[in-house]
């Protein structure tokens, strides 16, 4: 016998199925990611010495603590000054990569292999790597040297004036390729007819470039953006394998710090809060980047 179903069942049965196709996806996400965070909101407001001590229950005070830290106010400049150099480049460095890895010649393949490869190499092997490039009888101070551009080699990892920039340096050269896959996988959506066109209006060249790759590539520039923005903010193992914050906190970052402060000093409350400034900024710049793309379009729509 068959069940005559009615309408209303029919339609909560649509509704539904959506959700119980999501309801694992859900539950691993709540185990995982979910619960945790909010149990790190609320250890925000409270004292716990090791993991596992009792809470006192503190209210505000790791936030006032947060607000007179100068350590934590040195690391929050060392981030945005992350940002504001190494985002740029990853923004606009890969795109050029990309149209020059675009072109079809022989063995390009290989080229963008060579490109590629330092995002497959471990972090730690990368990190090592540079260590020794950037000793001051290092491979980077050997060529200057035998260049006739400095005398002396230079404390790159040791010195608080380029430690935090020697650094940048690393994550710059990581990230290059991968952002080129991105930008590259845009200019291979865009139809060659458009650039004919172009160059049959006279736009040629760097121009072509200017014309019709910029325009069309602006939702691939937001991305790599939103991206290498939030991968800036939260830079940790570069730091970590090379410069373990040093010298005089010069290349300590914030997510660094707050390693440092639940896992050296056991400050467990006290890292949670840090987690919570660092969450915060985090959706700051992803809000700012959708207003701003989201903006952009409104206007073009004009």
């Amino acid at each position: 016998m068959f069940k005559y179903i009615t309408k209303n069942e029919l339609r909560i049965q649509q509704l539904l199925t959506p959700y119980l196709f999501l309801l694992p996806a859900l539950v691993i996400l709540g185990l995982t990611v979910f619960i945790p965070a909010l149990q790190a909101f609320y250890l925000t407001f409270t004292q716990i010495q090791d993991f596992g001590g009792s809470q006192t229950w503190v209210g505000l005070a790791n936030f006032v603590r947060l607000s007179n830290d100068s350590t934590f106010w040195k690391t929050l400049g060392n981030t945005i000054l992350y940002l504001i150099v190494v985002v740029p480049i990853l923004v606009t460095a890969p795109l050029a990569l990309a149209i020059l890895v675009n072109q079809k010649l022989r063995g390009i393949t290989w080229f963008r292999a060579a490109y590629y490869a330092p995002v497959v190499i471990s972090m730690v092997v990368a990190g090592i790597a540079w260590n020794w490039l950037y000793q001051e009888n290092g491979l980077i101070n050997q060529l200057l040297q035998s260049l006739g551009i400095i005398k002396e080699g230079i404390p790159w990892l040791t010195s608080p004036r380029f430690a935090l920039f020697s650094v940048m340096a690393v994550t710059v050269w990581k990230g290059l390729g991968y952002y080129m896959v991105i930008y590259l996988a845009g200019l291979q959506s865009i139809p060659a007819d458009v650039y004919e066109a172009a160059s049959i209006d006279g736009s040629d060249g760097v121009r072509k470039h200017w014309d019709i790759t910029l325009p069309l590539m602006r939702p691939y520039l937001a991305l790599v953006a939103v991206i290498s923005a939030i991968s800036a903010t939260k830079v940790f193992e570069e730091v970590f394998i090379m410069t373990q914050g040093g010298p005089r906190n010069s290349s300590k970052t914030i997510v660094y710090y707050l390693y440092e402060q639940a896992f050296t000093n056991l400050e467990i409350s006290y890292a949670c809060t840090i987690g919570l400034v660092l969450f915060l900024i985090i959706l700051a710049l992803s809000v700012l980047r959708l207003l701003l793309n989201n903006g952009a379009e409104h206007g073009n729509g004009l």
